[in-house]
């Protein structure tokens, strides 16, 4: 894959106290890693050094960060190529500060005024205009580095700087009049890290009302219907949705007429226990401060990491979230995930009366060879599982339509995870294991169904067993490239694979990929395959005789539609 340039974008620093002390940092955060990791709520947090998202893109991929005093100087003088392989801090915050300008000769009131007016509020930050100079900077780094397009990758609010450009700056005319280039010509991927797509909403109306009326520090810019201004050509930030029943603006959405959400990736945090006060209304099912449901554009990439908003156990210095953003950048193969043929009892009565307050959910995790960390996890302990749902679910709905949403109904078929394969070339590194089949890339998507039952709005512990699964298993999918540059794969359910699975060889059953007829999402390089579940899965009354896994795989190279694929050659390790 191409390398191109990418422009981060921090996320909400508050009022101008705030303000003040973050642009004193010269990457607005970004350069910051950890030095702990956690892997679930109760266990201790164990030593492990992460570099940080920058400088791990300096060294796996090869990035420069191009500064000399000043980013944006840089590429204002001159005519020198600069590299395309480059990282850019969007500075938006730096306008607002007050420690850049001469202090103003005033009066003792007027100076404490100011200190009382610099704690409570910013009022030399406006969203739209950080939106504004956003597209500038990209157009710098476009015409110096010969780009065709930019990446970027924003946090928290930065997503909405983005998105503002994307869906309402690049569709209006410009202060001479003339078009702006549109989001799609201009910005190759969008990545995000706890950005609020949704807005932000906590138990609390009161505290809800205070944030959209009042705005505090201009939080009022994460009021879902106040979005509408943010997002939408011709709009004024305060204008709301109109009314319509039938069809509820969300915004959540990006229409598909302004950005392939294809190109979309959502980091969405699952805990909220290591943030700070926010959490205590914001609630459980969150980041600590964005509630999950709120944490992705609607058809999106997305990812679940065990973490929190920001700070030392927050998603942007975390080790999950550049696992997905160097795999969403860079990885050829765009694979998901389905559960197809799930029994359906619209149509019978009887099994209907029977299934009466009984839901069934899945957890579910994705684990990859030679990684330390698990890059997506859907947990009832994190209050994100996979709800599966035996009266067949509601119908996917269109990429990029505003529809409104039952989100008490899953999907069908129901999605189980997405990722994005790397292809590696050289020898294993040190430390890894060959099998008899080479040095294939293992990836394991582990599930645990389990049924709930409620009576009356209360669980019902008749005949409950907590922590025990219905039914547990892990599909282990070896996977490497072929003699004629497509992808192989073969399967296994780990109950049926003696010994450890470490030292395992290349699983027993080929994934036979075929092309997809008629792509639902109307692109040509897409195969499909499935992978029967076990007998004593099928057994579930949430699964059928004909439930399967069905796995998608879209090569996101520009080519031919890809042939059948044969029998893989021996592909390096781990990581990929």
């Amino acid at each position: 894959m191409d390398q191109l340039p990418i422009v981060y974008l921090r996320g909400f620093a508050g009022a101008t106290t705030s303000i003040n002390e973050q642009v004193d940092d010269p990457f607005y955060g970004f350069n910051t890693g950890a030095t702990h990791i956690r892997t679930n709520g109760d266990g201790d947090p164990s030593f492990y050094q992460f570099e940080g998202p920058l400088l791990r893109l300096m060294v796996d991929h090869g990035y420069q960060l191009l500064v000399h005093g000043s980013q944006r100087a840089l590429l204002q003088q001159g005519d020198t190529p600069l590299a395309p392989a480059s990282i850019w801090i969007h500075r938006f915050y730096d306008s607002a500060a007050t420690t850049f300008a001469a202090p103003r000769p005033e009066g003792l009131l007027h100076r404490l005024a100011d200190a009382v007016t610099h704690h409570v509020a910013s009022p030399g930050f406006n969203l739209e205009a950080a939106a504004a100079d956003l597209y500038t900077l990209v157009l710098l780094v476009l015409r110096r580095t010969g780009a065709p397009k930019v990446i970027l990758v924003a946090h928290s609010m930065g997503g909405l700087v983005a998105r503002c450009m994307m869906q309402k700056v690049c569709e209006s005319d410009d202060a001479d009049g003339q078009p702006r280039r549109r989001a799609a010509d201009i910005v190759d991927k969008l990545f995000t890290f706890g950005t609020p797509h949704g807005g932000i909403v906590t138990l609390s109306r009161a505290a809800n009302a205070v944030m959209a009326d009042l705005g505090p520090a201009g939080s009022d810019i994460f009021a879902p219907d106040k979005m509408y201004g943010l997002l939408t050509p011709g709009s004024q930030f305060g204008d709301l949705p109109p009314q319509n029943d039938d069809r509820r603006w969300d915004p959540r959405v990006i229409p598909a007429d302004v950005f392939d959400v294809d190109n979309v990736f959502c980091i969405v945090g699952t805990d909220p226990a290591d943030y700070g006060p926010s959490r205590l209304i914001v609630g459980a099912k969150s980041d600590g401060l964005v509630r999950i449901e709120n944490a992705y554009v609607k058809g999106s990439h997305r990812a679940f990491i065990y973490k929190s908003h920001s700070g030392a156990y927050g998603e942007v210095n975390s080790e999950e979230a550049y696992q997905n953003l160097q795999r969403f950048l860079f990885g050829r193969w765009a694979v998901s995930a389905l559960l197809s043929g799930l029994a359906d009892t619209r149509t019978d009565t009887a099994a209907a009366a029977d299934q009466a307050g009984v839901s069934w959910q899945a957890d579910m995790r994705l684990t990859i060879r030679g990684l330390p960390v698990v890059i997506s996890q859907q947990l009832a302990e994190h209050w994100c599982p996979i709800m599966l749902d035996q009266l067949g679910g509601r119908p996917s709905p269109t990429p990029g339509s505003n529809e409104a949403v039952d989100a008490d109904r899953p999907l069908a078929p129901v999605p189980l995870v997405s990722t994005f394969l790397l292809e590696r070339t050289g020898d294993a590194p040190a430390g890894g294991k060959p099998n008899a089949e080479g040095l294939l890339c293992r990836y394991v998507v582990t599930l645990r169904v389990a049924k709930v039952v409620q009576a009356n709005d209360a669980f019902d512990f008749t005949d409950h067993l907590e922590g025990v699964p219905d039914w547990s298993d892990s599909l282990v999918v070896d996977v490497g490239p072929t003699d004629t540059g497509g992808l192989g794969a073969y399967t296994g359910w780990n109950s049926a694979i003696p010994g450890a699975l470490d030292l395992a060889p290349r699983m027993p059953n080929r994934l036979m990929l075929t092309p997809e007829p008629a792509s639902r999402d109307g692109r040509p390089n897409t195969l499909v395959g499935q992978v029967d579940l076990p007998d004593v899965a099928r057994s579930l009354s949430v699964f059928g005789p004909t439930t399967t896994i069905t796995i998608r795989v879209g090569d996101r190279r520009p080519s031919p539609a890809p042939s059948p694929i044969p029998s893989p050659t021996p592909a390096p390790n781990p990581s990929s």
